[in-house]
């Protein structure tokens, strides 16, 4: 799978700067800490991919922490907003030689390693690939080719971005996954056993 890469969107884990809806709840302090648990989870769920790994910071690349530089390279996010960061990542991406790529967050628990495995494979067949969350954005997506139409003119961080983007693929092969949920509030953690650690301090 040398055609195939994996790119990691992640933020600077510093105080006050992560899950700031969430902080709302739950104080900045919790929410560092279960962002740094988030990210810890998604290298568990990456790091025996057999695909290529670049990990794109939001704010300045990290030597030393937790992405080992021996399976994951890292770059820099380019961009005035999400949807041109992404676009100048995927853009790369193609102009690299990679033949499929996909993008995730690094804020998904409810992600598994299968799961990135069998978006790889639904490219196969198709050439975009869309994970959907449940608060009407998505958590992954995948492309063969590159469609710049759906990471312009969005409102991010919105319910409407996955229709939107249904909207630019209509007419395109595409493939679903089933939906997840991500955590950006408190509903999204309040009944999941793993975060009370975390609820319970604030």
């Amino acid at each position: 799978m040398n055609d195939c890469l994996l790119i990691i969107f992640t933020r600077n884990p510093k105080l006050g700067k992560v899950k700031t809806r969430l902080a709302k709840t739950i104080g900045d302090d919790s929410a560092l800490e279960i962002y740094k648990f988030l990210l810890q989870h998604t290298r568990e769920i990456t790091s025996d991919l057999k695909v290529t790994k670049q990990v794109h910071y939001s704010v300045k690349i990290r030597n030393n922490d937790l992405w080992d530089e021996n399976r994951y390279s890292k770059k820099q996010q380019v961009g005035d907003d999400l949807g041109l960061r992404m676009m100048f990542a995927f853009q790369q991406g193609f102009q690299d030689g990679f033949k499929k790529i996909i993008l995730i967050g690094s804020d998904m628990y409810d992600l598994s390693q299968q799961d990135i495995e069998n978006a790889f494979l639904r490219l196969n067949t198709h050439n975009f690939v869309l994970g959907p969350a449940d608060d009407g954005g998505y958590y992954l997506i995948g492309m063969k080719q590159l469609k710049e139409s759906v990471f312009l003119e969005k409102s991010w961080g919105t319910n409407t971005v996955l229709q939107d983007t249904l909207l630019d693929l209509k007419d395109e092969s595409i493939a679903l996954l089933p939906s997840r949920n991500d955590v950006d509030i408190y509903d999204d953690i309040k009944d999941v056993e793993v975060f009370e650690k975390f609820i319970n301090k604030k």
